[in-house]
């Protein structure tokens, strides 16, 4: 594993949706938002890994039964991985299933141990778990954005999977699961806003001034000063959201795709503040820049499938 995720792991973070009698913290919603927006702070990849894991234990914790349970679970750290998307089949036989297929995406794969994966099993969408040993990775993530999260393909042919480890999927399934879902993508990307917001009070409490300008420092700016309370305003707004959706406020998807927006909007004001020098490789803003730019368009955060979606509250 590597030196970043072995660090996480030792928080305790691969564990937040373990079951309980399996050794780990099955943690709420709250916890969950606070715990991985945290991490996102310093490392959005490694939370975005982090929520990952926390969907497939869900997941498998809500599908499987006592004996698959025990055996997937038994190292309550383990790093979990997959894709709900039923890119797989499986023909069943009497040991279990034959599987095989290709899934897209799988973030923090080079170093899970286990992947949960949509399948057609016999012609229905199932959840399957296999090791990742006997999965093969495609090194398919190119993107501008959570580089890091390295969200390649696996690939499996003709796996033997038992029996216990297979099972019916059933969707939309709770809808506390899906806004736990929906915030496993969305904490990351509102740490990472406030990662790049301590980039910028850093550089407001330098001696760096305004390009071209009689300026002391970048406080002395008043339309600086301004930018920054916006940006400000707008991170902190999008914490507030996540929270609030966290602790079951009435709600749709859209208080979670606007919280996505508001960090990207704030981010774009920190990167007016700090100009063209904060596109730099070496800087690390543009990090921060290009995760929350991709993390904040994952389909859980739709803003137009959630205006689709939206429903008005009755008496309103």
């Amino acid at each position: 594993m590597n030196p970043t995720l072995a660090s996480v792991r030792e928080t305790g973070a691969f564990a937040l949706r373990t079951p309980k009698d399996h050794g780990g913290s099955w943690e709420t919603a709250t916890v969950i938002a606070q715990t991985l927006a945290e991490l996102g702070r310093s490392d959005p990849a490694a939370a975005w890994v982090a929520g990952t894991c926390l969907t497939g234990k869900t997941l498998a914790a809500r599908s499987f039964g006592p004996a698959g349970a025990e055996r997937v679970f038994a190292d309550p750290d383990s790093l979990f991985c997959g894709s709900g998307s039923p890119t797989g089949r499986g023909e069943p036989g009497p040991d279990g299933i034959r599987l095989t297929g290709r899934w897209a995406n799988i973030s923090g794969c080079l170093d899970a141990d286990w992947a949960v994966l949509g399948a057609l099993v016999g012609g229905t969408f199932s959840l399957v778990a296999v090791p990742l040993t006997d999965l093969t990775i495609d090194r398919t993530w190119d993107m501008a954005g959570m580089r890091d999260t390295e969200s390649h393909s696996v690939v499996a042919a003709d796996v033997l999977v038992p029996a216990d480890l297979v099972a019916p999927l059933r969707l939309p399934g709770d809808p506390a699961d899906m806004t736990l879902f929906g915030l496993s993508v969305l904490a990351p990307v509102v740490g990472a806003t406030f990662g790049a917001l301590d980039l910028i009070d850093a550089m407001f409490a330098s001696d760096r001034k305004p390009y071209l300008t009689s300026y002391a420092s970048m406080g002395e700016s008043p339309g600086a000063r301004h930018w920054l309370a916006q940006a400000t305003h707008l991170a902190g707004r999008a914490e507030r959201t996540m929270l609030a959706v966290a602790e079951g406020a009435p709600g749709t998807g859209m208080e979670l795709a606007d919280a996505a927006r508001d960090c990207r909007s704030a981010v774009d004001l920190m990167l007016d503040l700090h100009g063209a020098s904060g596109f730099a490789m070496a800087n690390p803003l543009q990090r921060f820049w290009r995760d929350v730019a991709v993390g904040s368009r994952h389909p859980h955060l739709n803003p137009y499938l959630a205006v689709e979606r939206f429903t008005v509250p009755s008496g309103s």
